[in-house]
């Protein structure tokens, strides 16, 4: 009797829970626009400004929070709960059933209701997996560090030219972040002040580390900014970074596509740089929520939608491709405006569960990959660990490009994500399984510089101000440059012979200070520059 009396309740709860509707309620105004976009300030900090004035983006009516008076009214209507809001869609995410959904409409300030369950298409209903099963599986300890994972991409090499992620903001949207705040992999992060601030979206939790729901953000995390002495070191370890916790491992439901998006409207409106999700969403434990293969389409879902908006924004947005293998990318993955990130072994070989592209996609997808099978990673016990997903190919270049982007500071999103295309690998002939392929980074800077420098007539050198390493771009039909180097009395300190297949100098031992740089190309060409070193 006891038995029958726990599943009769089963299926009550079960039934009360699918009665529950989640929904988008879209409104039609927000209070005192003029005045938020006279004064800026009011809605956004001095860095989102500089940020978007820097990159030519245009702060409009989207900058403006959502009334509080109307979030408030509809925490007051009848069977609603509000979960989430988005400045950006001036949106509302509520759960109730659907008849109290809809008698918002009846509120003057409602411009339309989206429910997550679209339709009643059975071709959505499928069984949802664990998302972290492939990131949570432990691989057998083999000691090593992210040499490989590193140097695949080049970023070591942007790392030379002391392109670190200094002065750029990173934010991480992810599961979870336990040990950061503690923990010894993330000491020279916490030192340098680069561990800015976090927030529980899920929980309304100001203390982004109190959830020990998941360790997956701390992995994610510590492929860009961990660092062990010796033997670990991520791909921006002087990038300052946030913390946004935005999904709910405990369920699969919309909602966390809407924390996601609120998460993308905080850090815009602090100024940040580059957003990495190691998330996706398509199936969820209501499958009439669950998007089909076909809504993978860069325009659907509202995740995707979200991301639109933040690559307007001026962000640069990068994002796992999935761990679905061949049953493709997941949102917001699928957006044209995001970098979306596969996963490819130690040798450079597809990794099987990396999400594959399809004609659905607008674009190529994935974009680009990076070691993503057994990758290494730092865990919450601060254990260097080795774990798979493109959880972790995406971070692992996130942190490349953020490094890119700090040494290409005029470009835009747009340009900083062509720039890492064409880079790399298969470029000429991408397909559904890498995209265009393994990135070089250093390649990436170089083209940018030959074209910002329209090298075919000078010659040229950087980074002025240089610490380590002196590159210098060749003419066309140069094979070899004479570089003088001397000191502000003028008296000779260096004199080579630079050859186009090694077009550096290594400029390390030399003091701080001021030095004339004069450069005779093998076809007479020459070029006398002031260097700063620091």
């Amino acid at each position: 009797m006891m038995k029958k009396l726990l599943f009769i309740s089963l299926i009550f709860f079960q039934f009360f829970a699918f009665a529950q509707e989640d929904a988008w309620v879209f409104l039609n105004a927000k209070a005192n626009v003029a005045n938020a976009l006279a004064n800026p300030l009011t809605i956004l900090t001095q860095d989102a400004i500089d940020r978007k004035n820097n990159h030519g983006v245009v702060i409009d009516f989207r900058d403006v929070p959502v009334d509080e008076t109307y979030i408030t009214q509809l925490k007051n209507a009848t069977g609603i709960t509000v979960m989430a809001k988005s400045k950006w869609f001036n949106a509302v995410h509520v759960r109730g059933t659907e008849t109290d959904i809809n008698n918002l409409l009846l509120l003057s300030f409602v411009d339309h209701i989206e429910f997550a369950n679209r339709s009643l298409n059975t071709e959505r209903s499928f069984v949802v997996n664990n998302k972290f099963e492939i990131e949570d599986t432990q691989i057998t300890f083999v000691y090593g560090n992210t040499q490989n994972q590193v140097e695949m991409i080049n970023a070591d090499d942007l790392h030379l030219l002391d392109y670190t992620g200094t002065g750029m903001v990173v934010a991480v949207l992810d599961a979870g972040f336990p040990n950061v705040n503690t923990m010894a992999g993330f000491q020279r992060l916490r030192d340098a002040g680069n561990l800015l601030d976090g927030y529980d979206f899920v929980n309304r939790n100001p203390d982004v580390y109190a959830s020990a729901s998941s360790s997956h953000g701390t992995k994610v995390l510590s492929t860009m900014a961990g660092f062990i002495e010796n033997q670990f070191v991520g791909t921006a370890p002087d990038t300052s970074y946030y913390l946004f916790l935005t999904e709910d491992v405990g369920s699969e439901n919309p909602v966390e596509e809407s924390y996601w998006v609120e998460a993308a409207e905080r850090a815009d409106s602090l100024g940040v740089d580059v957003i990495n999700t190691s998330l996706g969403y398509k199936g969820y434990d209501n499958p009439n929520y669950s998007y089909s293969s076909t809504d993978m389409d860069g325009l659907t879902a509202f995740i995707t939608r979200g991301a639109n908006i933040a690559f307007e924004k001026g962000m640069l947005l990068v994002n796992s491709a999935g761990n679905s293998g061949a049953s493709g990318v997941i949102a917001p993955a699928d957006s044209a405006n995001v970098l979306s990130i596969g996963a490819v072994d130690s040798n450079g070989n597809y990794a099987s569960f990396s999400s594959q592209g399809s004609t659905i996609q607008p674009t190529q997808k994935p974009d680009v990959v990076a070691r993503g099978a057994s990758s290494f990673v730092i865990d919450q016990n601060n254990t260097i660990a080795q774990n798979s997903g493109t959880s972790f190919s995406s971070p692992i270049l996130a942190g490349g490009v953020t490094c890119l982007w700090q040494a290409l500071p005029n470009k835009t999103n747009a340009e900083i994500m062509q720039l890492v295309r064409e880079s790399a690998s298969q470029y000429a002939t991408p397909d559904y399984f890498l995209g265009y392929g393994i990135p070089d980074l250093q390649m990436a800077l170089n083209s940018a510089l030959s074209i910002d420098l329209d090298v075919e007539n000078e010659l040229s050198i950087y980074p002025n101000p240089v610490q380590h390493k002196l590159n210098i771009v060749f003419t066309e039909n140069t094979e070899n440059i004479k570089l003088e180097l001397y000191n502000i009395l003028g008296k000779q300190v260096i004199y080579k012979t630079i050859y186009k297949n090694e077009p550096s100098i290594n400029l390390e031992s030399l003091s701080s200070g001021i030095y004339i740089v004069r450069l005779q190309a093998d076809n007479k060409k020459s070029k006398t520059f002031k260097l700063i070193k620091e």
